[in-house]
């Protein structure tokens, strides 16, 4: 007998099928359950005798195992996808004179005619080109890391350690990174929820929170980027700026050099990314060779001994007065305070989306972003202590430049101001008139100077600046890209076209072109940074938010693979960003704030069209279902009193009064108060079980908040009961079934009760056969005696005691759309079930009982799809033996589950 095989996970691409193709013409055969063979055997009665063979009889099923292509919203080039048959042909009568509906999968007319000659002529003889996708290094850890890598890094660091000391720079580089360290770990999460497409950090954003924070946020970060390219192009403008001004060459003056060079450039950049993808990301890689080029350049810079011209500017190589001297603050300029040095270097810290921004053009996003972000933020931040540190203890504040200022042996020691003079200089002069134009407080290309080789620094500057520019370039296009073609907001579906097999967004990439253009002509770097400052930190403290209402509004549909975040570090992240941003600029924040409101009243006054399956929809929903059980435990009042004509009913002209006062008493939600069971009661008086499940199916629930899934117990008594009783139990199900619930059903060897294990206890609600669903019975019009209801003790049971670490056996036989998988995990997040362990295990075989006997003797719950029996053609009796042979002689807890066929499991954002 073959072995199951058991997996940890739920893995829906385990079951995505090769193409198979024919050896003969090499055309795709199709695949899957082909509808039109049902139709043509089930349509009519008098179809049924001419289908011969291929005709179904009760025994046979056309139950599906799970398929990847019933989960899927796209089709395999060269094979029809599969469908998974509907619940009305697994458990339908072929002989109804009636054509089944269809099931809400399926491709229509396709479906049902099949293949024609003349489609068969239209399709295509080649697959279509495949677009360029990137792996997780260079599509996102090597461009997070130029990104990070920018100007600030090259230009500015050196400057932000002579203000706040190499101390409070730590400081100011660990809490940078803190906040996008957590923001990372909150993106990761969103990003293994489901297949990301294009659209980055609006797209995550967007079908988390929906369109309403998601639209407003992914036009202020696309709009950020775009002035993030002007920054960068400006600090690229600056270094070619100051190269020219050193050899004597100067085209107007030093502001009008950096415009002219920065609008030159970023032409260039625009050429390049309209290029392509292939062509943008060959340039990164170059740019991130360069850079680690003039990393080592520098490292070797500061150990050599230094040469009296470097002296001369402020590098002595590494002593250690120099580094204690360093080390604490020495604030200058209108700049000069903690936040304003963390506001010009937080940017160069807001490059951790450059990966996910290109989440379409990435092989496998969930897999890429988690893993190139988190190492990018990694390395980055080693990379900046590490300058932070070395520069630190290499290099004065303040120096002349001059060589002539060494201090002569005659000369006082104490008249000589500054670190330099026990090193035999005196800058005294420029220092006390703050003329001094070296030294890391005053020269902002220090790095340069300090290297082993100056030219290869000023390479590293132009690949970090160009490549960070190139980066915000194509990241502001693809997500205004994407939220164009959402069409949230009007007058901008013009800049979504795409072109090409990669769907460039060329009217986009002109559009950021001009925003960086216009904000290249302020040609200051200190007042572009903090204006970026604001944007990220608004973005940053959204995908915390995002991730911690998904988390805390506990959605089925929250599954993310990435389990290394905590929805409360990610509510600290969120806080943390929003404070920051008034702490650097409030009026700033203010703005910020005030787009992100006005866009979001926008959204909610017109009400956009698209249902992603959001957390603030499963946050409404919870409220409120919560809400509606909070009242439970509010007795009416009569100055509350309201008609509530909310619910139509059908009543019929059979009144049993004792009947009627057992269902409608308190007693039953008293009980379930005291239990603090969350859970709504419905008394229902029918003439029998069968009729009464049928009112309940039917009357159950008010709106969107109503059941979609019948729970009943085991018949155990069905081999000496009548066949009567049989054929009403089994028919419930149909009844459930027809209605579109799911249904299961619970057996337990021991029953519910196990505070006395020794006693053998039945438990009426779960194991006396039909009375275990909660509907009272009467005779139509037969005066019953009242039952007490007095408040009895609860009984323990297995579900309510922790299960420690054990598994929970999913058998998943039958692909019932998804149900048998998303029960068990529904119950692990659960306290008592948080350490239990799911194994799913996909086979299908006889003899199934003896294997779960061997594999799940343990496990805390197994759950198993439960096989559909053909309505009148199967029997009842041997439909009830196979479902007590499969579930007999188990000491576990058995649930034998069936969905209604339709999906409630993706591995889709939306």
């Amino acid at each position: 007998m073959e072995l199951p095989v058991a997996s940890d996970g739920i893995q829906l691409s385990a079951y995505r099928p090769s193409i198979p193709l024919s050896a003969a013409g090499g055309k795709a055969t199709p695949g899957g359950y082909d509808e039109s063979g049902y139709h043509q055997c089930y349509g009519d009665v008098g179809s049924v005798a001419s289908c011969g063979s291929d005709a179904h009889t009760g025994y046979e099923t056309l139950d599906s195992p799970p398929h990847y292509d019933f989960y899927a919203n796209t089709e395999v080039w060269g094979r029809r996808r599969r469908f998974r048959p509907s619940l009305y042909q697994l458990h339908a009568n072929p002989e109804d004179d009636f054509r089944p509906p269809l099931y809400e999968e399926t491709t229509g007319g396709r479906m049902e005619g099949g293949d024609s000659p003349a489609e068969d002529e239209e399709e295509p003889k080649e697959p279509p080109p495949q677009p360029t996708r990137f792996g997780w290094v260079q599509g996102v850890m090597i461009r997070c890391m130029l990104n990070i890598w920018g100007v600030i890094l090259y230009l500015r660091l050196p400057w932000i350690t002579a203000q706040a000391g190499i101390g409070l720079t730590w400081v100011i580089i660990l809490v940078s990174s803190c906040i996008t360290g957590i923001t990372g770990l909150s993106t990761s999460a969103i990003a293994t929820n489901g297949k990301v497409k294009g659209g980055g950090t609006y797209f995550l954003i967007s079908r988390s929170l929906g369109p309403e924070l998601g639209g407003s946020i992914g036009l202020i970060f696309a709009f950020a980027n775009a002035v993030a390219v002007a920054m960068h192009t400006v600090g690229f403008a600056e270094t070619v700026a100051d190269l020219m001004r050193e050899n004597g060459a100067v085209m107007v003056d030093r502001t009008n050099d950096i415009r002219i060079i920065g609008i030159i450039t970023v032409t260039c950049l625009l050429g390049i990314s309209m290029a392509g993808m292939a062509w943008e990301s060959k340039a990164q890689v170059l740019f991130f060779l360069v850079i680690m080029v003039s990393f080592a350049s520098y490292i070797v810079g500061t150990i050599m001994p230094a040469s009296p011209q470097k002296q001369a500017k402020g590098f002595f190589s590494y002593k250690a007065d120099i580094f204690t001297t360093n080390f604490v603050p020495n604030w200058r300029g209108k700049e000069g305070s903690f936040f304003g040095m963390f506001s010009i270097f937080f940017p160069s810290a807001t490059g951790i989306l450059a990966g996910a921004n290109i989440s379409g053009d990435l092989k496998n996003p969930t897999v890429a972003i988690p893993r190139g972000t988190l190492m990018a933020i990694f390395l980055t931040t080693i990379s900046y202590i590490i300058i932070t540190a070395t520069i630190g203890s290499c290099v004065v504040r303040d120096a002349s430049g001059l060589l002539n200022d060494t201090s002569s042996p005659n000369s006082s020691r104490e008249d000589c101001v500054g670190l330099a003079c026990h090193y035999g200089w005196d800058f005294s002069e420029c220092i006390n008139n703050n003329t001094c134009t070296y030294g890391m407080s005053n020269y902002y290309q220090m790095m340069s100077m300090v290297s082993a080789f100056g030219p290869l620094i000023t390479a590293g500057i132009f690949g970090a600046t160009l490549s960070s520019a190139l980066a915000c370039l194509v990241s502001a296009p693809k997500v205004f890209q994407c939220l164009c073609k959402d069409k949230l907001y009007p007058f901008i579906g013009f800049f979504g076209k795409g072109y090409g097999k990669n769907d460039e967004p060329l009217r986009s990439y002109l559009l950021a072109y001009i925003i960086a253009v216009c904000f290249i002509l302020i040609a200051e770097l200190n007042t572009i940074a903090p204006i970026i400052s604001n944007f990220f930190l608004c973005s940053y403290a959204l995908i915390n938010f995002s991730c911690f209402h998904a988390s805390i509004t506990n959605s089925p549909g929250w599954r993310p693979s990435f389990r290394f975040y905590s929805k409360w570090l990610s509510l600290l992240g969120a806080v943390c960003c929003v404070v920051i941003m008034f702490l650097l600029t409030w009026w700033a924040a203010l703005i910020a704030f005030g787009v992100v409101f006005l866009l979001l009243g926008y959204t909610l006054y017109k009400k956009p069209d698209v249902n992603w399956g959001s957390s603030v929809q499963a946050s409404s929903y919870n409220i409120a279902l919560n809400q509606c059980v909070s009242l439970n435990h509010v007795e009416e009042h009569v100055k509350n009193y309201r008609s509530n004509k909310y619910t139509y009913i059908h009543i019929s002209n059979c009144y049993v009064s004792a009947a009627v006062e057992k269902a409608s008493s308190n007693s039953h939600v008293t009980w379930l108060n005291q239990r603090k069971v969350k859970s709504f009661y419905r008394g229902v008086v029918a003439t029998e079980l069968r009729s009464g499940v049928n009112v309940l199916l039917q009357g159950a629930g008010l709106g969107r908040i109503k059941p979609n899934v019948l729970l009943m117990g085991f018949k155990k008594d069905w081999h000496t009961d009548t066949a009567e009783a049989a054929h009403s139990y089994i028919g419930i199900l149909h009844d459930a079934f027809d209605l579109q619930y799911g249904v299961c059903m619970l057996r337990m060897r021991e029953g519910l009760d196990v505070s006395r294990p020794s006693q053998s206890h039945v438990n009426r609600g779960f194991d006396e056969g039909p009375e275990s669903i909660s509907i009272i019975s009467a005779p139509p019009c037969i005066q019953t005696t009242t039952v007490s209801l007095e408040v009895e003790p609860q009984p323990s049971t297995v579900f309510q005691k922790k299960q420690g670490k054990k598994t929970i056996d999913v058998y998943w036989l039958s692909d019932d759309g998804g149900l048998t998988l998303l029960l068990p995990y529904l119950l692990t997040r659960r306290k008592r079930w948080a350490r239990c362990k799911v194994r799913v295990f996909s086979l299908r075989q006889i003899r199934l009982n003896e294997v779960l006997q061997d594999y799940s003797r343990e496990a805390a719950l197994i759950v198993i799809t439960m096989p559909v029996g053909r309505r009148g053609v199967c029997p009842s009796t041997l439909y009830l033996a196979w479902l007590d042979f499969l579930s007999r002689d188990l000491r576990p807890p058995v649930l034998l589950v069936r969905g209604n066929q339709e999906n409630v499991l993706t591995f889709y954002c939306q």
